[in-house]
């Protein structure tokens, strides 16, 4: 069960990176057609930018960004600061990253039910992007399976057995 629930933040991730990827393509091509437009305008001709670019860039990365958060809590790798802990008994530093974790867990599930709710206000509202007029709703998805994946990778971190000291987090 790990192995997949690894893998699957793995994925996850990467395809938010695909997404990051895209924005990436898209702003080169924007910025290459200001550049053109300096160039057309010499000799009296034009060269628009892409329209909407702000919208697809704001949307694209409310939907990329919290994709990386179950990876990154796979990885050990949100902030934690040790200033009483590090001399601690190992099963104290041990017990409070578990109930730490359990926390998280508790935390993406919270912003994952604020999240649900805000994706069927904004569906209520009918919520459009000003100059695409994409409708906003259906970007808050990948939000809301992020903190979803997010509360099991925390929770399955907090139920299996303990890190070896050598690789433990805090030590």
């Amino acid at each position: 069960m790990t192995r997949l629930i690894s893998s699957l933040a793995r994925l996850w991730a990467m395809l938010g990176g695909v997404i990051l990827l895209g924005i990436v393509v898209v702003t080169a091509t924007n910025v290459g057609a200001f550049a053109l437009n300096r160039v057309a305008r010499l000799f009296g001709g034009e060269v628009g930018a892409l329209p909407g670019y702000e919208d697809f860039v704001r949307l694209a990365i409310g939907a990329a960004i919290p994709m990386f958060l179950p990876w990154c809590q796979m990885q050990h790798g949100h902030l934690s600061v040790d200033l009483f802990l590090s001399r601690a008994p190992e099963t104290l530093r041990q017990g409070i990253d578990r109930f730490s974790l359990l926390l998280m867990a508790a935390m993406a599930l919270f912003l994952a039910y604020w999240m649900t709710t805000g994706l069927f206000e904004t569906l209520d509202d009918g919520a459009l992007s000003p100059v695409l007029g994409w409708q906003v709703w259906p970007f808050y998805i990948t939000g809301i399976l992020s903190l979803l994946l997010w509360a099991v990778v925390a929770l399955m971190q907090a139920m299996t057995r303990p890190l070896p000291p050598e690789t433990y987090p805090h030590a």
